[in-house]
C-alpha cells in the first residue's frame, strides 16, 4: 500500500500540493494522494490560494517508464470474447484515467484567478478519477497484468499542452470533447463486456460513466462562466477554440442522454444529432 500523505509546506496550499501531486511518477501513490488531497481541501477549502503564482516545472506530467506511448493508429484492437483482449483494453481504460487525473490536477494548478469552487470541482474530479483508476488496476490484476503491460497513447495529455495558457480552451477541448467522447463509447464497450460475460468489468464501467457525467458537467459549467465572463457566444467560442486548437472531429453514435445530463443544451444536442445523421448516410 502506498502512502497517501502529501508534506505540510504542500499542503498549507492545496493548488501546489496538486502541482506535487502531478508530479508524482507512481501511479498507486499519485491516485491516492489525489483522494487525500481532495478530502483535505473539502474540509479546508481556505488552503485554496486562486492567486497563487506557481512556476511550471519540467518534468510534467509525473507518470512510470511504462507504459510505452506510441501513435494512436498503431494500437489494434482485440476481442473482448477473450481474457486477453479484456486486459488490453481495461489497460486502455486505465490508461485514460491515469492521464485524467493528472488533467484535472493541471487544471488546479496551472490556472490562477478563478473562484474557490473551480479549484474544488477538479480535485474532486481528480480524486474520482483516480478511483476509477484502482477500480480499473485491481481488476487488471485479476487477468494477471498491471498499468504498463501494454503500449498506450498521450492523446489526452497532447491536448492538455495545446491549451495549457488558455484556461477558456482547456475547459473547451478537454471536459467538453474529450471526456464528452467517454460518455458516448461508454454504453457499446459496456454491453461488449457484458455479451462476454465479464460482469465485473462491465459493472466499473457503470461506474465510471455516471462519474464522467458530472466531470463533463463541472466542465460545461465552467466554460460558461468564462463565456459569460467576456461576453462570448458559448456556441460559436467554441466552434472557434475547437478549429484553432484542433480539436478532433466529432462522431457519432452520440450519447444524447448522457451528454443532456452533463450539461449540453439542446442546440448543441440538435446539431449533433446532424453530425450522427449524415455520419450514418
Amino acid at each position: 500500500m502506498h502512502d497517501p500523505v502529501i508534506s505540510p509546506q504542500a499542503t498549507a496550499c492545496a493548488r501546489r500540493a496538486a502541482l506535487a501531486i502531478l508530479r508524482e511518477r507512481d501511479p498507486a501513490t499519485k491516485a491516492a494522494q489525489a483522494s487525500a488531497l481532495f478530502d483535505m481541501t473539502r474540509e479546508a477549502p481556505s488552503s485554496i490560494d486562486p492567486q497563487a503564482a506557481l512556476a511550471e516545472p519540467a518534468d510534467l506530467p509525473g507518470r512510470p517508464e511504462r507504459p510505452e506511448l506510441v501513435e494512436p493508429s498503431s494500437l489494434k484492437r482485440r476481442s473482448m470474447q477473450s481474457d486477453a483482449g479484456r486486459a488490453v483494453l481495461l489497460h486502455a481504460l486505465a490508461h485514460i484515467e491515469f492521464n485524467a487525473i493528472n488533467l484535472a490536477l493541471d487544471a488546479v494548478w496551472r490556472f490562477p484567478s478563478m473562484p474557490r469552487e473551480f479549484y474544488l470541482d477538479w480535485l474532486k474530479v481528480a480524486a474520482e478519477e483516480a478511483h476509477h483508476f484502482s477500480l480499473l488496476s485491481a481488476r487488471l490484476a485479476e487477468f494477471g497484468h498491471a498499468y504498463g503491460d501494454f503500449p498506450a497513447h498521450d492523446g489526452l495529455w497532447d491536448m492538455a499542452q495545446r491549451t495549457r495558457d488558455d484556461v477558456l480552451a482547456r475547459m473547451a477541448l478537454v471536459p467538453r470533447t474529450l471526456e464528452a467522447r467517454g460518455l458516448d463509447a461508454s454504453p457499446p464497450i459496456r454491453k461488449r463486456l457484458a455479451q462476454a460475460g465479464d460482469h465485473a468489468s462491465a459493472a466499473i464501467l457503470d461506474v465510471i460513466l455516471r462519474d464522467e457525467i458530472g466531470h463533463v458537467l463541472i466542465g460545461n459549467r465552467w466554460f460558461r462562466f468564462l463565456c459569460d465572463g467576456q461576453n462570448l457566444d458559448a456556441h460559436a467560442t467554441y466552434e472557434r477554440l475547437a478549429a484553432q486548437y484542433h480539436a478532433p472531429k466529432l462522431r457519432g453514435p452520440f450519447n444524447f442522454e448522457a451528454r443532456r445530463d452533463a450539461g449540453f443544451d439542446e442546440a448543441e444536442l440538435r446539431a449533433l444529432a446532424g453530425l450522427d445523421e449524415s455520419s450514418s448516410l
